[in-house]
C-alpha cells in the first residue's frame, strides 16, 4: 500500500480528428498561420495539451516561449533547432523537447501542412527574437 495520492486529470474522453475545433494563434508568416486545436486543457491559461497545424512551408523566426514543451509530429515533416543549426528532418513519429527560454526555430519542411502535438505544463506564449 502506498501513501502517495494520486490526482486525476478529470475524466476519460475519446476525441475523432474530426471534432478537433482548430483556431487561429496570431503566429503568422507569408505562409500561413499557425491553428491550434485543444485536446485538454487551456493553452493561454496553463497546463494544455494542444494540437498545432503549422502551414507547408512555415519558417518561424527566432522565438522563445517561457515553458518547456513536448512535441511529436503526427502530420507532415517538421524540423525544431536552435538558429545557428541546419533544419533536421523530423518525420511522421519523431518526437522532440524543447526548453523554456531557449531561442529556437520551427519549421514544417514538407510540401503538405504540419501537425504536431505538444505537451505543455504552462501556458503557451510565443516571444519573438530581436
Amino acid at each position: 500500500m502506498s501513501d502517495k495520492t494520486i490526482v486525476h486529470e478529470g475524466p476519460s474522453v475519446s476525441i475523432p480528428a474530426s471534432d478537433i475545433e482548430f483556431v487561429n494563434t496570431g503566429v503568422k508568416t507569408e505562409k500561413g498561420e499557425l491553428m491550434a486545436g485543444p485536446a485538454y486543457g487551456d493553452l493561454q491559461n496553463g497546463r494544455h495539451g494542444t494540437f498545432v497545424r503549422m502551414p507547408a512551408g512555415f519558417t518561424s523566426p527566432v522565438h522563445t516561449h517561457t515553458e518547456d514543451y513536448y512535441a511529436v509530429v503526427v502530420e507532415g515533416v517538421g524540423s525544431n533547432h536552435a538558429p545557428d543549426e541546419a533544419a533536421a528532418p523530423l518525420s511522421v513519429g519523431s518526437y522532440w523537447f524543447q526548453r523554456g527560454e531557449e531561442a529556437h526555430v520551427t519549421e514544417c519542411l514538407s510540401e503538405e501542412d504540419c501537425l504536431f502535438f505538444i505537451v505543455q505544463p504552462g501556458r503557451f506564449d510565443y516571444e519573438i527574437q530581436k
